[in-house]
């Protein structure tokens, strides 16, 4: 019986040493490989749906914008997925797509002056 408690506790410990180094532990390990999967899953739709050209338009556009192209990615997915895609999509059809996830997640920006209104009073007239 000690044997068995000396055993679990040696296991706690060198679970608690891992995690401090910064190794992955077997939740950890799980969770990266599922995240991994499901970033493969997602390059292989996009490589059946989209052709060479649209690919590189938007990988690019993941480096400067990557939540748009997050946005874009998921939205062709969800189409490939009801089946709503009728063949590769083309850079022009990419172009087609990203002004409407544009025009859809538009931001209007506006400029409001909130100017003081210090010694500013009409009522007093210095005449």
């Amino acid at each position: 019986m000690a044997d068995e408690e000396l055993e679990a506790i040696r296991r706690q410990r060198m679970a608690e040493l891992q995690a401090k180094r910064g190794e992955p532990s077997s939740d950890q390990q799980g969770q990266q490989e599922a995240n991994q999967r499901e970033t493969e899953m997602r390059n292989s739709i996009l490589a059946q749906v989209l052709d060479q050209s649209a690919r590189a338009r938007l990988s690019n556009l993941a480096l400067v914008k990557p939540d748009k192209a997050k946005a874009v990615e998921n939205y062709l997915i969800q189409m490939a997925r009801f089946g709503q895609l009728g063949g590769k999509i083309t850079e022009a059809g990419l172009i087609e797509i990203l002004e409407k996830v544009s025009q859809q997640t538009e931001k209007k920006t506006t400029v409001k002056f909130n100017r003081r209104r210090v010694m500013d009073s009409d009522d007093e007239d210095d005449d």
